[in-house]
This record gives C-alpha cells, structure tokens and sequence, in this order.
C-alpha cells in the first residue's frame, strides 16, 4: 500500500472508530464534574483547583471541535460554587501553572474568589508551580498566602498589547487598506495601517490605566513589600521565586505536599482529605495531576480566530 493511501485509509479508520465509540475521545460534549480524592483522610477536605496554560476565555474542543471544558471562568465558578455548597471542605489550595493571558478572565478568576472567601470565610492558598506570571500572579493575589516551588518563576506586573502592522507585507503583495469607517478612530489598533502618534498615546493611556488596576492590587495583598520592592516589581521584570520571597511577593518556597500542610493549618485541621474535581474522562491520580487540555485542533480549525489574532488584545502576559 502506498505511504498516501495508507494515511488515507488509517485517518478515515480513526474517525470511523471515533464516531461508532469504540474509542475515548470525548464526543458527547461537557459532564458534570465528579470529586476524587488524591490523598488524606478524615471527613474534612482541601479542594485543589488548577489553573493551567493561557488564562483566555474560549472553550476547550477536542479534535473533533465538540466541546470538552468549559471556559475557564466557568470551570473555576463551577468548582467555587460546588465547594461552597460542600460544609466539609475547609480549605481551598489554588495550583497555577501559567504565565497569565487575557485581562478580562483574570480579573473575573482573582474576583471570584474574593468573592468566595468573604461569602465562606473559607482560607485559600495559592501554591505556584513552573510559572506564575502576570495574570497568574493577579490570581494568586486573591490567595491568603502564597506559596512558590523553589524554581518557580513569577513577577512580570503590568501590561502589554501584542499588535501586528502588516501594511509592508499588503504593500509587497499588491493589496491596499480601504476600511470605511465612521471616525478617524473606529480602527485604531488595526494591523492594516500604522498608528498616529496620537493614537499610539491613548493605546498608552488604555495599558497604563489596566497597569495601575494591577499594581493596587499587588499594594492591597502585599501590605508587607517595601516602596523599593513595589518599584522594583512595577517595571514587569521576572523573579525566582526566592527573589520573590526576598521581596515580599509571595510568602514562602515549598512543595505540594507544603502547601497541603499549610492549607490544613490555615483551617485548623490535623488531618484532612485533599479532594478535586474533574470531568469522568479525565485521569487524576494524584496533586500534580490536571485536568485535560487539547493543544492543536487538526480538525476543527477556527479561521477567524486567526483573523483576531492579528488585532490588538490587552494581557497580563509573560511571553518573552
């Protein structure tokens, strides 16, 4: 058989397999979530929730674009309000794993849970894991304490807006901008043409103001931090994470199994079970486990989600 009709034919046995169910992929689109332990005992529990990867708020899709995770907003609203109905978890341990992403989604994760620990009084504890920057720190700031791997990396406050100008490339290949628009503004930011400098001063204006949002709530969860280390922080520069600990900026270096311990004391347990939630399809065994993440879509792809990505996006965002 030849190597295209081969691929040809094992594709199409894929996709046949898919839809007749003899394999996992998930088709049916979102379950409800289910609660398993990882490790402890007692009645009383710590719930982990993971935040992991880019934090933005599209749905998570499977190869075959049927829905497999909600946003992540959703998600971490689901488990808030699953846990707040539940009177024996009494601690919340908050894994982030991510070097921040979209302003909006985690402005609302940092919110809701403000929002979950003045309406339970439960304590939550942020343990950071690879890294934690930008928005993943705006999240870990709702935390009561913050806990970093000894080789974790966080920092990175502040604001950026990633925009193409393509208007070179358009000139090579013979093609011209002729947007209609109702004001001279309408399509400021567009990668079809360069910015005026006047337009490039309210872009400024836009980040600066979402910049002083964040560095009020570093101030406001720091209380501790020097003026030396809160200047130190408000350029956007990357830490250690004993370079944070040395600041103020997060509490302490540990591991897991630390941040466990800490949370149960937090609640003023001896002994507790460390619980989360996942998704029926989902594999946790222990509290490094995740929940799935589908990275490339070969299937179901989104054109004009690329078209977006030419525009600007306002993010807390490490992306060197």
């Amino acid at each position: 058989m030849k190597p295209k009709t081969l691929v040809k034919t094992l594709f199409f046995l894929m996709i046949t397999l898919v839809f007749t169910g003899c394999v996992g992929l998930p088709t049916g689109g979102i379950e409800p979530l289910e609660e398993r332990v990882l490790e402890g005992e007692g009645t009383s529990k710590v719930l982990l929730i993971d935040i992991s990867g880019v934090i933005h708020n599209k749905e998570v899709r499977n190869i075959l674009g049927v829905k497999a995770e909600p946003r992540l907003t959703a998600r971490v609203k689901e488990e808030l309000m699953r846990a707040e109905e539940d009177s024996n978890i009494k601690a919340v341990i908050l894994r982030i794993n991510s070097p921040g992403g979209s302003v909006t989604p985690c402005d609302i994760i940092h919110h809701e849970i403000e929002e979950f620990k003045k309406r339970t009084g439960i304590p939550v504890i942020a343990h950071m894991m690879e890294v934690a920057a930008s928005g993943g720190l705006y999240i870990a700031l709702a935390a009561d304490t913050i806990y970093a791997h000894p080789t974790s990396v966080t920092g990175s406050v502040g604001v950026i807006a990633y925009r193409a100008d393509i208007t070179g490339l358009l000139k090579k290949i013979g093609i011209e901008d002729d947007t209609i628009k109702s004001g001279d503004k309408k399509d400021i930011g567009s990668p079809l043409r360069s910015l005026t400098d006047e337009e490039r001063a309210i872009m400024q204006e836009i980040i600066d103001s979402m910049q002083s949002r964040f560095f009020s709530l570093v101030k406001e969860a720091r209380p501790n931090m020097s003026e030396a280390a809160l200047m130190t922080v408000s350029d956007g520069r990357v830490f250690t994470a004993p370079m944070a600990k040395g600041l103020g900026l997060i509490d302490g270096l540990g591991y897991m199994e630390d941040s466990f311990k800490s949370a149960k004391k937090a609640a003023g347990l001896d002994k507790a079970r460390l619980v989360t939630y996942s998704r029926p399809a989902s594999y946790t065994s222990n509290f490094y486990s995740g929940p799935p993440k589908v990275d490339i879509d070969i299937i179901n792809i989104d054109a004009n989600s690329i078209l977006r990505g030419l525009g600007v996006s306002f993010m807390y965002l490490w992306l060197p």
